[in-house]
């Protein structure tokens, strides 16, 4: 999961870069699929996070609940998956 998250967001941001050079390219389907995997992969990452710190996590006393926390905001921040997948379907004339 990872790794195609780091594919997609690595594909949008060629994607800006093209069309910062040459004004071509579609950086908004590109960009709706990196948010879409990245709000997928927030969740998951989090949990295992806290899950290996043996739950210490949901504690103050520990960095790993504040990470959750933002974790937590940052997935639905700009739109969550949900929204990006829909967005990226239409984009793409479904």
């Amino acid at each position: 999961d990872l790794e195609t998250t780091r594919s997609c967001v690595e594909a949008a941001l060629e994607a800006i870069d093209a069309q910062n050079a040459t004004g071509g390219g579609d950086t908004r389907a590109l960009a709706s699929l990196a948010k879409a995997k990245a709000s997928d992969l927030v969740p998951l990452a989090s949990n295992e996070m806290v899950q290996m710190h043996g739950g210490i996590g949901m504690t103050d006393a520990h960095d790993a609940g504040l990470y959750m926390k933002r974790a937590r905001v940052t997935e639905t921040l700009f739109g969550g998956a949900s929204f990006h997948r829909d967005r990226y379907a239409r984009l793409m004339g479904f």
